[in-house]
């Protein structure tokens, strides 16, 4: 993924006015990112414990997502996988992300929702570049290659999803 700017971020967003899009809390570290090893930019508000977003390209441009999940987590022993990277993670590292839909069907409540890695880092558990609090991701028999275009893929058809 290209480096992106505040304002490339703030712009991008397809689920919320451009007041809420002013207001939301980025990312300070935008310089620090591994952006060769990302394929979608993902981060957690750490002033509203229940919002996160994420902003990847799509057809030539940016999109941005508003997502919420439950403050609840579940317990240590139980063991959830993420729909986008398929990393699994014990307790709170899997979240099912709710985002609204964009436009009027959005303003009348209708959302779509994912379960994905609670802290949005599925570029990096796929490339290896960090390791789930389990310690081990399961090995497949596919290439990185493919592994990330799963992923993007996966991506893509839930923010397609946010369209419709």
């Amino acid at each position: 993924m290209r480096s992106l700017t505040e304002q490339d971020i703030r712009n991008s967003f397809i689920n919320c006015s451009k007041g809420e899009a002013k207001r939301l809390a980025v990312p300070r570290d935008l310089g620090d990112r591994p952006w060769d090893d990302l394929d979608f930019l993902g981060w957690r508000d750490p002033g509203a414990p229940d919002r996160s977003y994420l902003v990847m390209e799509r057809d030539g441009r940016l999109v941005g997502v508003a997502l919420r999940f439950p403050a609840a987590q579940r317990g240590f022993l139980h063991r959830s996988m993420c729909s986008l990277c398929l990393t699994t993670h014990p307790g709170g590292g899997v979240s099912l992300m709710t985002a609204r839909k964009a436009g009027a069907a959005g303003r009348e409540g209708n959302s779509v929702g994912l379960y994905m890695c609670t802290d949005l880092a599925c570029s990096l558990y796929v490339r290896g570049r960090k390791v789930p609090e389990s310690g081990v991701r399961f090995e497949e028999s596919l290439t990185l290659e493919e592994q990330i275009a799963r992923m993007t893929g996966n991506l893509t058809a839930f923010v397609d999803k946010l369209y419709a």
